[in-house]
Order: C-alpha cells, then structure tokens, then sequence
C-alpha cells in the first residue's frame, strides 16, 4: 500500500509541476495561504521555478495574484466579523493596534505578508471598513515583494542546496 501511495504520490506532484497545471496550482496554494489557514506558498511557487525556469515571472505573477486575492477575501471576512469583536473593542493590545491601523491607514496592508500577523491584518482592514482598493494594492505590492525576494533568494543566493 506505501509503495502504490508513493508511486501515485510522486506521478500526482510531477503532473502538478508541468507547466500546464503549475500556474494553477501555485495560484490555489497561494490564494489559500493568504486567507486565515496556516499553509504558505513558497515552497510550490519555488518548486514550480525550479522545474520550469521559464516561468520565473508567471509563477510570481500568478503567485501575487492569488496571494492578493485571498487577502481581500480576509478583508471581506474582516468586514462581515465586525460585530462579532465588539466585546474585545476595550482591550490594550486591540487599542494599540486600532491606533497603529489607524494611523497608517490602508498603507498597513503592505505588511500582508508578514508570517503570523499579515493575514489577520487584512481582516482587520476589514474590520476597520478600510477602503478596499488602496488596501488591495498596498496588499499586492508587498506580497510581490515578498515572492520576487524569496525566490530569488532561493534561486541564486543558495542554488546549489536545490539541486
């Protein structure tokens, strides 16, 4: 049984690596990693360049796509959970972030990809009924960056460990 579910395993991730399903792919991974589910998507987006050199700019192209989408879609939950946070409206720590937020604006959506706090803070975003198109693209520039340096990283400042 271990050796069919590897065989079936490893046939299932090289079809998900040809270029054909790898934008896909890297577009679902990267779409569900930015809503509140802990899962990232350097790995695929780094394995889809890795096999298909080509699709450098693509996969990250598509990458930030996803990525941005499923930060809006955590602004929207932000926005429809407004009431259910009232209760925590007093706390200290929820003032000083409110303050923070408040001060930078929409601007704080480029720290979206940020592990831990990036997807929060965009239903926060929400929360806030901060205007969805300049945090759409405060959120797209950071997640960008945040794939262009990490792939690059991976690909040209440790290429021999990849191989």
């Amino acid at each position: 049984m271990e050796a069919w579910l590897t065989a079936h395993l490893h046939t299932l991730m090289q079809a998900l690596a040809l270029p054909e399903f790898g934008l896909s792919t890297v577009f679902i991974v990267a779409f569900v990693s930015a809503t509140l589910l802990p899962l990232g998507s350097e790995p695929a987006v780094f394995g889809l360049i890795k096999l298909n050199p080509e699709l450098f700019w693509p996969a990250i192209l598509v990458a930030t796509a996803g990525n941005t989408l499923g930060g809006m879609l955590s602004w929207w939950m932000g926005l429809g959970a407004h009431q259910l946070v009232d209760h925590y409206r007093h706390s200290p720590t929820h003032l000083r972030a409110l303050r923070w937020l408040e001060r930078l604006g929409p601007r704080a959506c480029f720290f979206a990809f940020l592990p831990v706090v990036g997807d929060p803070l965009c239903a926060v975003a929400g929360w806030l009924r901060m205007p969805l198109p300049p945090c759409t693209a405060y959120m797209a520039a950071g997640k960008l960056l945040r794939y262009v340096v990490m792939t690059v990283a991976l690909l040209h400042i440790w290429p021999g460990k990849w191989q």
